[in-house]
């Protein structure tokens, strides 16, 4: 693909390091989730644009009119692992800056890769309920962490992520998938616990990372313009996998660690240390 960004000064700044503070890593413990500022920059985000919403055109198999999906669906394009199927991509999801941002959070020597996936919502999008991702991985410890990277400065309408503060200790609804009764089941359970619930705009560069048990949504996108996003999700280098309990889990572990082995450490071919 053309572009006119210097990929060298791309290269650089996905290799680059981003220090992360005591008081940010005492935070991100306290809270389940960080927003972080200019991690990345402008340029790097607009090539990162370019190239990650070129693959989603390609790879999108979503050709439902918005009426006619459910929750889900409305919530949503959702194209997963593209780094197995573009090189750019992967020098992308590879980055060793993301990843080190990562590790430093889960103060963990070393992170693998669990999957990616570009979450894109359209205009007239709907709201992403309340969930935590780590519903649907079949892994034996906490030890996990999400990079949301808006690929545009992301204003309220148009549906920026949302968390519910200090929500990683609630076991209320950890085997709620993500649906109109999660919503319904988490938005009471957490007001009821007093979680600040955390609605903030994202600046060009500005990324977040959540753990996997941190409750978190998003609203609809009220904007003409698509709302796009990429995210990688990270485990410890040494994370386990465990038993599978739910359909969704069984899943994930033939689709995302093909091979693993229960409660052997989690190195497969799709999972290598970044």
């Amino acid at each position: 693909m053309e572009t006119s960004i210097s990929t060298l000064t791309i290269a650089e700044d996905l290799s680059s390091d981003y220090p992360v503070t005591e008081q940010q890593l005492q935070f991100f413990e306290t809270n389940g989730f960080i927003k972080l500022k200019h991690v990345l920059t402008e340029p790097t985000i607009r090539y990162l644009n370019e190239i990650i919403s070129s693959e989603v055109r390609r790879l999108n198999t979503q050709h439902l009119a918005m009426e006619e999906r459910d929750t889900y669906g409305k919530a949503f394009l959702q194209i997963m692992n593209i780094w197995t199927q573009s090189e750019p991509v992967k020098k992308i999801v590879f980055s060793k800056k993301l990843a080190g941002i990562a590790a430093a959070l889960l103060r963990t020597e070393g992170v693998r890769l669990y999957h990616d996936q570009a979450l894109y919502k359209e205009p007239g999008g709907g709201h992403t309920p309340w969930h935590a991702d780590q519903y649907y991985w079949p892994l034996a410890t906490d030890h996990t962490v999400t990079v949301w990277i808006p690929l545009q400065a992301t204003p309220l309408e148009m549906g920026p992520l949302e968390f519910s503060a200090g929500s990683q200790h609630l076991p209320t609804g950890r085997n709620k998938k993500i649906s109109d009764e999660s919503q319904a089941i988490l938005d009471s359970s957490l007001k009821e616990h007093g979680y600040p619930h955390i609605i903030e705009a994202f600046d060009i560069g500005e990324v977040s990372y959540h753990l996997g048990w941190l409750f978190h949504r998003a609203g609809a996108n009220h904007t003409d313009k698509m709302r796009s996003v990429m995210t990688v999700i990270y485990m410890d280098k040494n994370m386990r996998l465990k038993t599978p309990e739910n359909e969704n889990q069984m899943a994930d572990w033939e689709t995302w660690c093909p091979g693993a082995e229960v409660g052997e450490i989690v190195d497969t071919r799709l999972n290598p240390v970044l």
